[in-house]
C-alpha cells in the first residue's frame, strides 16, 4: 500500500468518528477548542490503537473478530442513539443540554466508531504493512476530522438546538445500522 492508499483508508476510517463528532457538536450552542480537542483525542486514540491491536492478534483471532465486529458497533451505536432519542422527548429543566464528555459516554462511542479499524489492523498483518506509520496517519487524520465535525455540529446545533439531541440520536442509530447492513452485505457503501 502506498501513501495515497493509506491516506484514503485513514479518511474512510475516520468518517464514522466524523459523523459522531457532528452529533456531539449539535448539542453545543458554542463549542470551545478544548471540547473539540477532547473529542478528537478520544476518537483518534481509538482509531490508532484498534488497528495496532488487530495487527497484534491477527493470527489468533481473525475469524472471531471479523464475525462479530459489526454486531458490537451496531449494538453500541444503537444503544447510545436510542438513549439520545428518548432523552430528546423528555422535558428538559434547562433550555439547552450539552453532551457531556465523561468517559462513560465517550469510550463506547470511541470503541464503536473504531471497530472497523480493528479489522483493518488484521488485514495489515496479512499485507505486511508498516503498522506504526499506518496508525500514526490514521490517528492524525481522525483527530483533525473529528475536531472539524464537532465545530460543524456546533454551528447547526446553535441554530436548531431544540431538535439537536433527536437528530444526533437518529444519526448514531443510522450509523450503527449502516455498519451492520454493510457487513451483512445487504448494502454497500
Amino acid at each position: 500500500m502506498g501513501l495515497l492508499e493509506f491516506l484514503l483508508l485513514a479518511i474512510g476510517l475516520s468518517m464514522d468518528a466524523f459523523a459522531v463528532a457532528i452529533c456531539i457538536g449539535l448539542s453545543y450552542a458554542r463549542v470551545h477548542v478544548k471540547t473539540a480537542v477532547i473529542v478528537g483525542l478520544y476518537f483518534a486514540t481509538f482509531q490508532a490503537i484498534m488497528p495496532l491491536i488487530g495487527y497484534m492478534i491477527a493470527i489468533l483471532f481473525a475469524d472471531m473478530i471479523i464475525m462479530v465486529d459489526h454486531w458490537i458497533a451496531f449494538g453500541l451505536l444503537c444503544f447510545l442513539g436510542a438513549k439520545m432519542i428518548v432523552s430528546s422527548f423528555k422535558k428538559e429543566r434547562e433550555p439547552f443540554k450539552q453532551f457531556t464528555l465523561v468517559p462513560s459516554r465517550m469510550l463506547p462511542l470511541a470503541v464503536a466508531t473504531s471497530i472497523d479499524a480493528l479489522a483493518i489492523g488484521i488485514s495489515f498483518a496479512f499485507l505486511h504493512v508498516n503498522v506504526v506509520s499506518a496508525v500514526l496517519l490514521i490517528g492524525s487524520i481522525t483527530f483533525v476530522i473529528s475536531i472539524m465535525g464537532v465545530k460543524i455540529g456546533s454551528i447547526f446545533g446553535g441554530r436548531f438546538k431544540s431538535k439537536a439531541e433527536l437528530v444526533g440520536g437518529v444519526i448514531l442509530v443510522l450509523i450503527g445500522l449502516k455498519i451492520l447492513l454493510s457487513h451483512l452485505e445487504i448494502i454497500s457503501f
